[in-house]
């Protein structure tokens, strides 16, 4: 049985929440195909003027790719700056760590590459002073080879994010922490994690918001990604059941959500 919303609750929740940060993967679509209230969601959000920031793990695009796949799929209005992921976080925290011009390899997709190769990073393929894994969806095993041994050779090992699964249409695929974790285990050296459930992307949401932590609904489709990773913050959370979890692993979580829902429709009548 789904965990039910009151009707105290869902006014609570309407009343209280200035601002949102959603997931994409799993809770806007599944691959191309857009999920249920999809529309209808960025229509309250523009009605309402409610502040938000779409946070994704997904490395493999670009801000402008997501805005394109949005318009696709018949959403105007969403811009770059809506937009923030865990490529961006990346990009940010590269920032701090390394001038331009040092040499980055990269195991991930070509949204990832273009990201570093416009913050001035010299992508290479050997003597590369850190490795950039992400999801790959061309992953080869002389891709993985290639990065296992840049690893070992000394190169500074940085994931992306730690999702084991992707949302795909046919089911749960393979996620960048998959990758990561294969090379991890091949290397023997533990990776720099930047995405969700860590406090770099929250906290660059919420800076692009202007908002507080009390004033913000975090949607999300990982309990230990998504949600976890905004209660850490104090950010109020909302699970959508339509991504990764099932009424089997969200009874068995230790971390719960503050509100579930069976997917948008039922979170925008809460709103």
């Amino acid at each position: 049985m789904m965990p039910a919303l009151g009707k105290g609750k869902a006014l609570q929740l309407s009343h209280q929440i200035k601002a949102l940060i959603s997931d994409m993967d799993g809770v806007l679509w599944r691959g191309s195909q857009p999920l249920p209230g999809l529309a209808d969601f960025f229509a309250l959000l523009f009605a309402r003027k409610l502040g938000f920031v779409l946070a994704t793990n997904n490395s493999s695009r670009t801000q402008g790719d997501y805005v394109e796949k949005l318009a696709s799929m018949g959403v105007s209005g969403v811009e770059p700056r809506h937009i923030v992921t865990s490529g961006t976080a990346t990009v940010s925290f590269l920032k701090t760590q390394y001038s331009a011009g040092t040499r980055i390899h990269v195991l991930g997709g070509d949204g990832l590459k273009r990201m570093l190769a416009e913050a001035g990073y010299k992508l290479v393929d050997g003597g590369a002073e850190a490795v950039i894994c992400g999801i790959d969806f061309d992953l080869t095993y002389d891709k993985a080879r290639a990065a296992t041994l840049l690893v070992r050779a000394g190169a500074r090992f940085i994931g992306t994010n730690p999702d084991p699964s992707f949302p795909a249409p046919e089911g749960l695929a393979p996620g960048a922490g998959s990758i990561i974790a294969l090379i991890e285990a091949a290397s023997g050296q533990p990776p720099t994690i930047i995405g969700k459930p860590e406090r770099g992307m929250f906290e660059a949401a919420l800076r692009q918001l202007g908002a507080r932590p009390e004033e913000t609904l975090m949607i999300g489709d990982r309990i230990g990604t998504d949600i976890a990773g905004a209660q850490a913050l104090g950010i109020k959370t909302a699970l959508v059941m339509t991504g990764v979890e099932t009424e089997k692993s969200l009874r068995e979580s230790k971390v719960q959500p503050d509100m579930v829902f069976a997917g948008l429709p039922e979170l925008l009548a809460a709103l």
